[in-house]
């Protein structure tokens, strides 16, 4: 068993899970367990040190992208003059951006469409349950994130059964055509012909493009706009633009390669009202 440790004030278990990037992850003992792909981990904290007890430290050592300094980040969150912003960089100092595996981020966000987040977890819980592999850890069962082949196979019929509604057939066209090409491609692409390609797949439109990118290709400088975003531009930023294609540029201009980090200090500081 491998048990990494870090910083509590730049690793809250809690914060980093909460804010809408992965929908993998429940209640463990005194924190929670975390499932990517075929790996679980066991994520706590006292308050002053943050645990993460895993069986593959690299893989977690990189999922949540531990060998970056976050306080650089959170400073030049505060130095931007955006109360919202820098309010929330102070509270949430421990939200960290994962690194997750590209192909569970393509279905997880197609299904996230016009979706709420408990819905959404039922969902991949159930496709996991019928199509992932049965593993334990620490006692606990968990399903791996089925395999693209699985996915493939499985058929529009089986997503639509499990409550995918309309998005069945995004699921099953989009893993069948992944299946034929792979996605070895896209990891070439800078992050403006990605989102343009992943655009390509079905269900998948710019919103979940740049969610995608975000947090499966861990391009920093995409800025997901959904209606938080775009109450937060109006509330907090003053702004008049009704395109979220528009406001999207207007805060990769602001926040440039920082994108990414700024989108979600703002998304879950507004959503805990601070």
């Amino acid at each position: 068993m491998d048990i990494i440790t870090y910083n509590a004030q730049y690793f809250n278990p809690l914060h980093t899970l909460d804010c809408g990037q992965i929908f993998r992850f429940e209640p463990f003992k005194e924190g929670f367990l975390v499932v990517s792909g075929s790996e679980a981990c066991y994520l706590h904290t006292d308050g002053v040190t943050t645990y993460a007890e895993c069986e593959n430290g690299d893989y977690f050592y990189n999922f949540f992208d531990l060998a970056r300094d976050y306080s650089k980040i959170v400073e030049k969150a505060k130095s931007y003059n955006v109360p919202l912003l820098f309010r929330s960089a102070e509270a949430c100092s421990g939200l960290r951006l994962l690194n997750q595996q590209k192909e569970e981020m393509i279905y997880s966000f197609i299904i996230s469409q016009n979706n709420n987040i408990p819905r959404i977890k039922g969902i991949i819980s159930r496709i996991c349950n019928a199509l992932g592999e049965k593993r334990e850890f620490l006692g606990a069962e968990y399903r791996t994130f089925p395999s693209t082949a699985a996915m493939a196979e499985a058929g529009a019929e089986f997503f639509k059964s499990i409550g995918c509604g309309y998005r069945d057939k995004f699921l099953d066209e989009t893993a069948k055509r992944i299946y034929a090409e792979g996605i070895d491609n896209l990891e070439k692409l800078n992050t403006s012909e990605l989102k343009k390609t992943l655009m390509g797949y079905k269900g998948v439109g710019p919103k979940v493009a740049d969610c995608i990118a975000l947090f499966g290709f861990s391009r920093r400088d995409s800025f997901p706009v959904d209606t938080w975003i775009e109450k937060i531009y109006r509330e907090d930023f003053g702004g008049r633009l009704l395109n979220r294609n528009k406001i999207c540029d207007y805060f990769l201009e602001l926040f440039g390669e920082n994108s990414g980090y700024m989108q979600q200090y703002l998304f879950y500081g507004k959503r805990l009202n601070l």
